[in-house]
């Protein structure tokens, strides 16, 4: 039988390539010698004439590559947030795959592999040129440099939107990872992907650096040592974390299992940042770091050391997570651990079911001085959910809702008070899916849900033997009158989310009210217990369990309304008829059948317990959430608070996710963030999200400054032409008139002034807020 022609064609097409490839290895090797991966663990003292990477190079990668090649999701795993990534190079194997069977090889910068001889071994090729060093090898053997010029060559139109048929922006779209090899036919079929893929090229003096850089051979020049002032408070946080008892060892790794992903600073030197980490080497040593999946694998030693390594790491908002190492947070940890009249009589194990449970492996650990320290920074605690080891949060995304709040039980309400009650009577029903290692049976979320209705019948019985249990208002935590975090929204923009630290907007769609076993499992399951090389059933598993502890959350919230107003709350939240396995947990007068502690005068409770709520934690409300003149007059606010106003359809065509940078005149300019959120009739579907989809029920919501971490849209205005772009969002009734409005108000990815733009945004936000500010990702923007 004869093959197709197709066929044919296709196969002399990879022949000929493959044979293209191999001749062109065949000549580099020839002209400029075979390749030493070792060169650039060897370095050698930068030229006299070379750029200095940590002054003028680093700035321009900074803010204008990063915005793509960072964190898991960075195309090709080349990561340009640290020179050491550079110099690893490129893999074409995606971290992200949900079709995996088994578990893959993680390849963490930093952790996995410390030399590129060793980086080479786990499938990265260079993007520099490795052979030998002469300015020309140097640019013409580095793929780095060839597709920053054919940029250069080819920079794109400069309006309008670009070429669909020719730039795919999905989210998951295949990657073309070229070797320099494959450089001459990849400049030849795709003139027009040269980086920055899909923005503007860079200036011709920012291109000058950059390939002066890499003529010199790219060299390094590493940061100055830490201050003495400084290298006194990482001694002093050591000294605290590396304790011989076993209760300071217990606490320790306890501290250490929720902030190994932070990005830490020492009181005001926000500048320096440093991560937590497991050492073999104890402080005062030179760290020798553990590299394990989870934070809480066996380290393979017999005694583990907690130690502050200095991150020279670009910040990036998708991954940024800043925590403050202050005196006022090292006091009360001693005061909740390490000073605290308790005894550990042995140290937990490593074995999965051990160190995967919190609640087995802690249990040595006051149950209120662990929910205090969650609790302390609890948008950082919450933030790690969305962020945490995933980038994207992709796992924990389609399970939530679009705008939801975030409460928690005050450490002294009843039910917090007698949590260590109920944790003894149901244990081993609080085992999570990361027990299973990372490759996890694809029906293994069967016994967990098993667990699940074991662990609500032994929470029924347990609170229905409170007899003082009547919910109310003054059982939430209300930051003890000062702590911003009592409060906070999740905003999901598809497939990536925020947190902020407040209530925004005056009706979310729905509220999680969580007290420590709740928050505690969230995040065992989807920070420390996950993994994101772990294989589809580890994914599906955490997915599917998400539901059981999101719909928890919501029901604890529901005892707050009388018992005969919850379950229609709840039917609404769950339109649609949700899968069956959700469908037997959304029962809420079984859940809590005892009536609430307050009294509700209106035929709307809902509506009152949420105005309620506000009052009750206005005292520790962010200002910036309360849109204030700063610069624009009274009326130009009260046009950016009528985009609050704005539902249904013309909501629903808005990006989901917008900055809006306003100018006024001489006065600096001003970014806020213009957020879409949209309505489903539930969130417990695996599949299908578009027909759960209710976009007569989307709205819009401002808010000050800058959240979230992958803008879809810039928008571009004069403050004096607020009410014409309110106006413009207002009446969208279709493709056409999104057009218009991109048109008029939008930075698309061709304009000539989208760098400009797009330094102004960051310099805006380091300058109002340095601690939080980072770099954005610009992947998904939209070509409109």
């Amino acid at each position: 039988m004869r093959a197709p022609r197709h066929l044919i064609h296709l196969i002399l097409l990879i022949l000929v390539t493959g044979c293209t490839t191999v001749v062109n290895r065949v000549q580099l090797d020839r002209e400029l010698g075979r390749p030493d991966p070792g060169r650039f663990d060897r370095p050698a003292a930068p030229p006299a004439e070379a750029p200095d990477y940590q002054t003028r190079v680093r700035p321009i990668l900074e803010r204008r590559c990063v915005a793509c090649h960072a964190c898991y999701d960075a195309p090709c795993q080349l990561k340009l947030t640290r020179h050491d990534g550079i110099t690893r190079g490129a893999n074409p194997e995606s971290v992200y795959a949900g079709t995996r069977l088994l578990a893959a090889s993680p390849n963490r910068l930093g952790f996995d592999a410390h030399s590129n001889a060793a980086w080479r071994g786990k499938g990265f090729h260079p993007v520099l040129n490795e052979r030998a060093s002469t300015p020309q090898a140097n640019r013409d053997a580095s793929v780095l440099y060839r597709i920053l010029a054919l940029k250069q060559r080819n920079p794109g139109p400069d309006s309008g939107p670009l070429p669909a048929g020719r730039f795919d922006f999905s989210i998951d779209r295949p990657q073309t990872c070229t070797r320099i090899e494959g450089m001459p036919d990849f400049e030849k079929e795709h003139p027009d992907w040269g980086m920055p893929f899909g923005l503007p090229a860079l200036s011709t003096a920012e291109h000058d650096i950059l390939s002066r850089w890499i003529e010199a051979g790219a060299p390094f020049s590493p940061r100055p040592p830490l201050p003495a002032a400084l290298r006194t408070r990482v001694e002093e946080w050591e000294t605290l974390l590396n304790g011989d008892s076993l209760r300071d060892q217990l606490a320790a790794r306890y501290i250490y299992e929720h902030w190994y992903i932070g990005q830490l600073y020492l009181d005001d030197e926000h500048t320096q940042r440093f991560e937590l980490v497991r050492s073999r080497s104890a402080p005062g040593q030179p760290i020798d770091v553990i590299a394990t999946r989870r934070p809480y694998d066996d380290p393979g030693v017999a005694r583990v050391y907690y130690r502050l390594r200095p991150t020279d790491e670009t910040l990036v908002a998708k991954t940024h997570m800043p925590l403050a190492l202050d005196e006022g947070r090292r006091t009360r940890l001693k005061r909740w651990f390490f000073d605290a009249p308790f005894t550990v009589s042995s140290l937990p194990g490593y074995d999965p079911k051990t160190a995967s449970n919190p609640f087995a492996a802690f249990k040595a650990l006051p149950v209120d001085a662990r929910y205090r320290f969650m609790l302390d920074d609890a948008g950082f605690t919450v933030m790690g959910f969305m962020k945490g080891p995933v980038c994207r949060g992709q796992v924990a995304l389609n399970v939530i809702n679009d705008h939801f709040w975030v409460l928690f039980y005050s450490p002294e309400s009843e039910v917090a008070r007698n949590t260590q009650g109920l944790l003894d009577s149901t244990r081993p029903n609080l085992r999570m899916p990361a027990e299973d290692d990372s490759t996890t049976g694809i029906l293994a979320w069967n016994k967990y849900a098993k667990a699940e209705r074991r662990y609500l019948a032994t929470k029924r019985a347990f609170m229905a033997g409170l007899p003082r249990l009547k919910p109310q208002l003054t059982d939430l935590w209300n930051g003890d009158g000062r702590n911003p975090n009592a409060g906070l929204t999740v905003f999901r923009h598809f497939d990536s989310a925020s947190v902020i630290r407040g209530l925004a907007g005056e009706q979310p769609q729905t509220t999680l009210l969580l007290g420590y076993p709740l928050l505690e499992r969230m995040h065992y399951l989807l920070v420390a217990g996950f993994d994101v090389y772990g294989n589809t059933g580890h994914q599906l598993a955490t997915r599917l369990y998400m539901d059981f502890l999101r719909m928890e959350g919501e029901e604890n919230f529901l005892t707050l309304l009388p018992l005969k107003n919850r379950q229609k709350v709840l039917d609404g939240w769950y339109r649609g008829r949700p899968d069956p396995r959700i469908r037997e947990f959304a029962d809420a007068p079984s859940y809590f059948p005892g009536e609430t502690g307050m009294r509700y005068r209106t035929a709307d409770p809902l509506g009152e317990l949420y105005a309620g709520i506000h009052r009750y934690l206005r005292p520790v409300r962010p200002l910036p959430l309360d849109l204030t003149p700063n610069g624009l007059r009274v009326e130009q606010v009260g046009q950016l608070r009528a985009l609050n106003r704005i539902t249904g359809r013309s909501a629903s065509r808005m990006p989901e996710h917008s900055l809006l940078i306003v100018h006024n005149g001489k006065s600096p300019v001003r970014v806020l963030s213009l957020l879409r959120n949209s309505a489903h009739s539930n969130v417990a579907g695996l599949f299908d999200e578009d027909a759960r989809r209710l976009p007569d029920e989307d709205s819009l919501i401002v808010l000050d400054g800058i959240v979230g971490a992958y803008p879809n849209a810039l928008f571009h205005l004069d403050a004096n032409e607020l009410p014409r772009f309110v106006r413009a969002v207002e009446t969208l009734a279709g493709d056409d008139d999104v057009q218009r409005l991109h048109q008029r108000f939008a930075v698309r990815r061709t304009d000539a002034r989208f760098w400009r733009i797009s330094d102004a945004v960051h310099d805006y936000w380091q300058s109002v807020e340095p601690r939080q500010a980072a770099i954005l990702d610009y992947s998904r923007l939209e070509n409109r």
